[in-house]
């Protein structure tokens, strides 16, 4: 099933979704949802589902302030919250989106989904920007060493990524600055 926006919403409340990530969620909507559209134009009708692209990004922290049951990690859980709540679909597009996946060949973005959810993700903190800038915030976080490796060695493929997109849809970065600066307005109102 994937659900409709309403259901979203209830499903955030249900779980306690933060404000701070409702927001996250929706900039990432934005963006993997400004993917699927090219996407569907440069590849016609039925080469991408844009409700399940929208429905995963919207979904893909609701394990945020979850109940996380021992030895899950982030995704896990949500990808379990998912599938209990029968939303099979959602949840394995939503299993892929980690940073880490991307080290995983079994779990790596594959799909259009999949990888126009995992790019928007690496292209969204509390506002829509670029994975260069993303990584750099998170390195300026000062991770522990084991979070710096990760990030050290997902760098490049989620750049490589990020080129492969951009070179599928004809789109470039000042694109994603103008989806910006649009959506800045929006939520200024």
């Amino acid at each position: 099933m994937i659900p409709t926006d309403n259901q979203i919403f209830s499903l955030w409340d249900k779980y306690h979704l933060p404000e701070i990530k409702r927001r996250h969620v929706q900039l990432v909507a934005d963006v993997s949802n400004y993917f699927s559209k090219r996407y569907k134009e440069k590849f016609g009708e039925g080469s991408i589902n844009i409700l399940l692209v929208r429905a995963a990004a919207l979904l893909h922290d609701i394990d945020k302030a979850a109940q996380i049951l021992p030895g899950e990690h982030h995704p896990d859980a949500c990808v379990r919250i998912l599938i209990n709540e029968g939303m099979k679909e959602v949840a394995s597009v939503v299993a892929s989106h980690p940073l880490h996946a991307i080290l995983d060949p079994a779990r790596s973005p594959k799909t259009p989904e999949e990888m126009f959810l995992f790019l928007a993700d690496k292209m969204v903190k509390h506002e829509i920007i670029s994975v260069d800038r993303r990584f750099a915030l998170w390195k300026k976080e000062k991770p522990k060493s084991d979070i710096l490796q990760v990030l050290t060695e997902t760098y490049p493929r989620v750049k490589h990524l990020e080129q492969r997109v951009f070179r599928l849809l004809d789109i470039n970065q000042s694109d994603i600055e103008q989806l910006a600066q649009r959506e800045q307005v929006a939520y200024n109102g």
